[in-house]
């Protein structure tokens, strides 16, 4: 989104992680080890008492949100991301998705409604059999990228644990070239994308090492960006 800009445009499809989820104990070990290899914050302690029971409800209300654009439901999927990662939110009913909405600044009464529509469910019955149906998305799991040029050749496929330079060269070679605009400050970022994680602030404002960290403290002790502790790191929003 930040090396690309418009070259790049996103189609989310929502593959439907767990009609129900199993293995509990499995979950808690996969998120810590995705954790670690991320740098990313989680919480795992969602699955130690009243864990949620299925991925699809959140797939469906992301349809919901898409009603309203696709800015809003950019701003959903995050908030259900973070909610269910971060903040240990059992994000499996009609309420809980509700408030979800209002948290991401929707309008929460026409969300309601599009959530008990069948337009989301059908929406999201679409991207299953799409996601069924597709081999890379069976190797590669979710989730997965497909890069998708506009005037045909071949698509290119990647996984979520391969490193960002294979995004990149999938981008490429799919015809995007990188805008060349530079990297924005982190201030600038967090006004754009809202929280983020350290490892996200380093990515986007290209603060290798532990220079992300150390800016982030520095603004945090300026009283310009607050911390937001999770259990295996943080997020950050301006200040």
């Amino acid at each position: 989104m930040v090396e690309f800009g418009a070259e790049v445009e996103i189609t989310y499809v929502m593959g439907g992680l767990a009609r129900e989820f199993t293995d509990l104990p499995g979950l808690v070990m996969r998120w810590l080890d995705d954790a670690s290899r991320s740098g990313m914050p989680v919480d795992p302690r969602i699955w130690a008492n009243g864990s949620p029971r299925s991925s699809y409800p959140a797939c469906i209300a992301f349809h919901a949100a898409a009603e309203q654009g696709p800015e809003a439901a950019e701003r959903y999927l995050r908030t259900l991301r973070e909610g269910f990662m971060c903040r240990r939110r059992k994000l499996d009913g009609p309420e809980a998705l509700v408030e979800e909405a209002r948290g991401a600044g929707l309008d929460v009464e026409r969300f309601r409604i599009d959530l008990g529509s069948n337009a989301a469910l059908e929406a999201f019955g679409n991207d299953l059999e799409q996601s069924r149906a597709d081999a890379d998305v069976e190797r590669l799991g979710l989730p997965a990228l497909r890069f998708h040029p506009d005037e045909g050749g071949p698509e290119g496929w990647v996984g979520a644990e391969q490193a960002y330079e294979d995004w990149r060269a999938a981008a490429v070679a799919a015809g995007a070239s990188p805008s060349g605009d530079p990297s924005p400050d982190v201030p600038a970022a967090l006004r754009r994308f809202g929280r983020l994680a350290t490892a996200e602030v380093e990515a986007v404002c290209d603060l290798p090492g532990p220079r992300a960290g150390a800016e982030l403290w520095r603004l945090a002790a300026d009283w310009r960006v607050r911390r937001l502790p999770v259990l295996t790191g943080e997020l950050w929003e301006a200040a």
